[in-house]
């Protein structure tokens, strides 16, 4: 009861910080977990070799999935200051300059909406994009490897996998309050 009356308010600028680190910590901490689970996966014919296989495609992934679920959680004003804020984080982080690490956004969320066309839902883009990144097509078997096209099930597994990728912003907002 308290604690829905007074809750922590947080600044844009803490709020990125928060978001950003976040972020960071569950793909530098979830991205064997996905790697060996992708390997393991039933729906492929041969076993993906993904042991030499580097986070960054994981890690812009899941950023731009959550870049692009803001738009849920915020309204356009505050997108307004607090994307400049998450970009500029992002980039000291990956040691780049905001602008690269835009371009790597844009790119990455084009490709998410594209392969993910005609639907909207961010987490179904994030799965898609795994798949295609991953270049995992050559493991499936030969009728949705014709189609170049993912197995349902394996989707479905790996939606169930990549929510957990996705930043709970109702839990954020039940012990923070935005300043404005």
């Amino acid at each position: 009861m308290l604690s829905t009356i007074f809750k922590r308010k947080v600044s844009d600028e803490q709020l990125a910080n928060v978001f950003v680190n976040g972020v960071l910590d569950v793909i530098d901490k979830g991205f064997k977990d996905v790697r060996f689970i992708m390997e393991e996966d039933p729906a492929f014919m041969k076993k993906p070799q993904l042991g030499d296989s580097s986070d960054g495609h994981f890690a812009m992934i899941v950023i731009s999935g959550n870049i692009n679920s803001l738009t849920n959680s915020f309204s356009s004003r505050k997108l307004q200051t607090l994307e400049p804020l998450i970009f500029e984080k992002l980039a000291v982080a990956f040691e780049m300059t905001t602008h690269e690490l835009e371009e790597h956004y844009k790119n990455y969320s084009s490709f998410m909406s594209r392969v993910n066309h005609p639907s909207k839902v961010t987490l179904y883009s994030m799965s898609k994009a795994m798949f295609y990144k991953y270049k995992l097509n050559d493991f499936q078997d030969d009728y949705f490897k014709s189609m170049d096209s993912p197995n349902p099930l394996f989707l479905k597994r790996m939606d169930e996998i990549m929510k957990n990728f996705l930043w709970n912003w109702e839990a954020f907002f039940k012990r923070y309050k935005i300043q404005m």
